[in-house]
């Protein structure tokens, strides 16, 4: 099935059909396909460091739309039916889909399969994950049950707390461990990405046991800065930050909607502000003009 609409993206797909050719298949020369690809490997590396941050959060994005397109036996997509499923402008997707080398086919758009291989690529999804969280509050509680995680790949293998009460008790069917137990635990079941949901005092102490038990990426929503070594990414959610980031939005649109009713006053007669002082200061202007 094919996703209705035209495309007009642009490009002729060469990127995808290399991406796509089976190892030894020969080219028109006669060339080992497979073998030109692996040439390609490090510029495709270069093209992934140079990707900037806000896109690759719009992969994702991206990647989650295309999932549902697949799923309804979607096989290909235009640049303008993609970035309505994902809530940007159709220029802003191809740019972004440049960066990991897709351009599309003009008239017929993405073949959905193909760039999900691609984005997947990108953002490393095709290696293995396991996640630990951290902090089995009421918001590790949450993390810990929620079924999003093993269907994109992350599957929560490991939980901690501190509280004796909770160690041993299955959370969404996991047992949770004592924080003591944090390298060990992680170094067993191989756990790249750790989930810090514990309160501020005692994050870093985390972070550094997770980091000690090979933990390579680290999601903290604990509001602190955490100071990690350099092959650590760390990624910060502060859930008050992005409320203040909202109330930001809502103050400048109120602001805008008021300067457009000024000028809107304005334009029926009087300046902004209001026109009722208006006749009253030509007149004292007339009274200095004839005392002159």
């Amino acid at each position: 099935m094919t996703a209705q609409g035209a495309d007009v993206p642009e490009g002729d797909g060469q990127a995808t059909a290399r991406v796509a050719a089976s190892p030894g298949t020969p080219d028109a020369n006669g060339a080992d396909v497979n073998g030109a690809g692996a040439i390609e490997v490090p510029a495709a590396r270069e093209r992934a460091r140079s990707i900037p941050e806000a896109a690759v959060a719009r992969l994702a994005v991206y990647l989650r739309a295309l999932s549902s397109l697949a799923e309804q036996d979607i096989t290909t997509v235009s640049s303008e039916e993609l970035a309505t499923a994902a809530g940007v402008n159709s220029a802003k997707l191809r740019k972004d889909l440049s960066y990991i080398g897709s351009y599309g086919t003009r008239g017929v758009g993405y073949e959905v399969e193909v760039l999900i291989g691609q984005i997947e690529r990108t953002l490393g999804l095709t290696r293995k994950h396991s996640v630990a969280v951290v902090g089995i509050g009421n918001l590790g509680h949450a993390l810990a049950n929620y079924g999003g995680f093993p269907s994109r790949g992350f599957p929560v293998s490991a939980l901690f707390d501190l509280d004796d009460d909770l160690v041993g008790v299955p959370v969404g069917g996991i047992p949770v461990s004592h924080i003591d137990d944090i390298v060990e635990v992680c170094s067993q079941r191989e756990v790249t990405i750790g989930v810090i949901a514990t309160p501020t005092q005692g994050a870093q102490e985390v972070c550094d046991r997770l980091v000690a038990g090979g933990v390579t990426c680290i999601l903290n929503f604990a509001p602190i800065v955490l100071q990690v070594p350099e092959h650590v990414e760390v990624r910060k959610v502060d859930l008050a930050v992005e409320m203040q980031i909202l109330s930001f939005h809502v103050a400048r649109r109120q602001q805008e909607s008021a300067a457009a009713a000024e000028v809107d006053g304005a334009s029926d007669g009087g300046p902004p502000g209001g026109g009722a002082g208006l006749p009253g200061e030509i007149d004292s202007a007339n009274r200095m003009v004839e005392r002159l």
